[in-house]
């Protein structure tokens, strides 16, 4: 077996290291840099890519922070707005049961007014007919025919004789 002879065998060692030398040298200067720069590009390009998640993420932690200082805002301006109503229907609230309390007052002191013309009115039909009744009384009583004056006299006397009468 030629594989086992020395002098056979440091020949092969030999070549070996040479084809190993040349294969290097030809992988070296024409394999290897365009596999380089294939491996470098596609580092570049990760690279990018994570910068760009990066960037991305950054920018979506942003706006999510914008979001929910403009949720916030339009909150607590909805509360805002809210309490602005409420206060509002108070204050028209206490004004309408203001306006329909000074009605109320206004509708009883024109019935207090109107029910005192109406007394009046009748103290005063009360007296005219009082009057004639006294005269027609006294003119039976005297069976005769009394002149004017005697007439306002008498009810005249009358009508003080009433209202003395009414007072007490």
């Amino acid at each position: 077996m030629p594989q086992f002879e020395t002098h056979f065998y440091s020949s092969l060692i030999f070549w070996e290291i040479v084809s190993f030398a040349i294969l290097f040298f030809i992988l070296y200067k024409y394999a290897f840099p365009p596999l380089l720069r294939v491996l470098e590009e596609r580092e570049r390009k990760i690279k990018d890519s994570l910068d760009e998640a990066e960037r991305h993420r950054s920018e979506a932690e942003r706006t999510l922070r914008e979001y929910e200082a403009k949720l916030a805002a339009v909150s607590k301006e909805a509360e805002t707005l809210l309490a602005a109503a409420r206060e509002r229907a108070q204050r028209l609230l206490e004004e309408n049961e203001q306006r329909m309390t000074a009605e109320a007052e206004r509708i009883k002191g024109d019935a207090l007014r109107e029910i005192e013309q109406e007394r009046r009115r009748a103290m005063q039909e009360i007296r005219s007919q009082t009057t004639e009744l006294a005269l027609m009384v006294a003119e039976q009583v005297l069976q005769r025919s009394l002149t004017d004056a005697d007439h306002r006299r008498l009810a005249d006397e009358a009508l003080a004789a009433l209202t003395r009468s009414s007072h007490q």
